[in-house]
């Protein structure tokens, strides 16, 4: 429990699109490399700042010295008064070294610094600037003590403290991070975004051809990649293409040559004697007519040929309930609409239209009534179908959508169908990007009272 509650922080925080991801890791690295680099120009900054320090005490220190071993004993304190010390360094004129017995040798670092006893030591100074003696000592790893004996009387006493570093002691280093992680991010995500399009390109370029297998082809541009993935998605749409028109083809050659039997069956039925069997016959024929012309209409999909438009949704479901109720006026009580006077959608009125009407259509003959429900949403366009039948059973709600797939077991026209109407409703409603479910109502404590049909569209 300890842990899921960081990683879903992570996870949530962590992008969905490729262009986020991307840009996120490329901004993080970038900040890091920042940082690292920032931090090793700090510490190189102040080490740089030690030494430009310590050279400048060495210096006045130095000054300060041969001011005074040539002065007379009796001014040397007047010119340590007016000599203006580092603040780091507190020297003292005093008749003995008042250097602490048992000190450790200076910091090596220190004393390479300050050339204090270290290899390759300064220069010795000229005769008559030379101390009569030298004590040092460490005091800490950041300060140390020198007493040096003028050469008549009197000892100069020195103490040094060099200041703590402070890398990030800076008013602009902050300024200058922030500054450039802005400038580099925003050149990352411009970057990870050129070259992540093509990408989304794709993605929606294999959404409209799920929509329209009649969809514009890609552009073959850009990177070699990018071009080549292009190619290869257009020379599947267009197999796609050619392999549903060969299908057409041969469906139109075969509902031709079907009808040329047919009708010289109907023929010859005319001429039976039987009244009853000539009647029955005639059905048949009939049947298969109807069944040949529904296929063939399901093969064309005439809805990718017809162009969209901007269509009042509401207007049209309406539409749709008043012809249902005036083919069926004995139902016409339970056929009802509920939803906005006006929602304008861009749309194929002729293909939606022919969807509406098969759902209606079913919703009639199998459940007594068509209450529709008209409703727009964040997420899209959302109808609902309900009807007063018996439902569907969980298991046959897939099913029912398969071409010729009729729960009700009469091969009769007038009370199965051709088990085409639900197959066709679903395709139109695909090809608008949209999709429908079947759901079986139920009231509380009850048995399903009824199935609902859910039609979704992009809104």
């Amino acid at each position: 429990m300890g842990l899921r509650g960081p990683r879903c922080l992570i996870r949530g925080l962590w992008p969905a699109s490729l262009a986020g991801r991307t840009a996120l890791v490329l901004i993080l690295g970038l900040m890091l490399v920042q940082g690292l680099g920032l931090t090793i120009h700090a510490f190189d900054r102040v080490e740089l700042q030690r030494t430009s320090e310590a050279r400048e005490a060495s210096m006045r220190l130095f000054n300060l010295w041969r001011a005074l071993v040539v002065a007379p004993h009796e001014r040397r304190a007047a010119i340590l008064a007016d000599v203006d010390l580092p603040s780091t360094v507190v020297a003292t004129l005093d008749p003995v070294s008042t250097m602490p017995a048992g000190l450790p040798p200076v910091p090596l670092p220190l004393a390479q610094l300050f050339r204090i006893d270290g290899p390759g030591g300064a220069p010795l100074p000229p005769r008559r600037f030379r101390p009569a003696e030298i004590q040092a000592g460490g005091l800490d790893p950041d300060s140390f003590a020198v007493s040096l004996r003028f050469p008549d009387q009197g000892w100069l006493n020195l103490t040094f403290h060099m200041p703590r570093p402070r890398p990030w002691h800076s008013d602009t280093f902050l300024i200058a991070f922030i500054a450039m992680s802005v400038a580099a991010g925003l050149m990352i995500w411009w970057g990870v975004r050129r070259l992540t399009r093509p990408v989304a390109d794709l993605a929606a370029a294999a959404e409209r051809l799920g929509r329209d297998v009649n969809a514009p082809a890609l552009p073959e541009s850009g990177p070699a990649e990018v071009a080549t993935a292009a190619a290869a998605f257009n020379t599947m749409a267009a197999n796609i293409r050619r392999f549903v028109a060969d299908r057409t083809q041969m469906l139109a050659a075969i509902s031709h040559d079907l009808r040329t039997p047919i009708t010289r069956l109907r023929l010859r039925a005319e001429f039976l004697d039987d009244d009853e069997q000539r009647a029955k016959m005639l059905a048949d024929l009939a049947e298969m007519e109807a069944m040949i012309a529904s296929t063939l209409a399901f093969a064309r999909d005439d809805a990718a040929n017809e162009p969209a438009t901007l269509v009042d949704l509401a207007t049209l479901a309406r539409t749709v309930l008043d012809e249902a109720a005036d083919a069926n006026p004995e139902l016409a009580p339970a056929i009802v609409f509920e939803g906005p006077e006006r929602l304008v959608l861009r749309l194929r009125p002729v293909a939606l239209k022919r969807a509406l009407s098969n759902l209606v259509g079913n919703a009639l003959k199998y459940g007594d009534a068509a209450r529709m429900t008209l409703e727009q949403r964040e997420d899209g366009v959302v109808m609902l179908l309900d009807d007063d039948g018996p439902g569907i059973a969980e298991s046959a709600q897939q099913q029912v959508f398969q071409p010729f797939h009729r729960i009700e077991g009469s091969r009769n026209r007038e009370t199965g169908g051709t088990g085409l109407g639900l197959t066709i409703a679903r395709s139109i409603l695909r090809a608008h990007g949209g999709e429908v479910t079947l759901h079986n109502r139920e009231k509380p404590g009850s048995c399903p009272c009824g199935l609902r049909v859910v039609i979704r569209l992009p809104g």
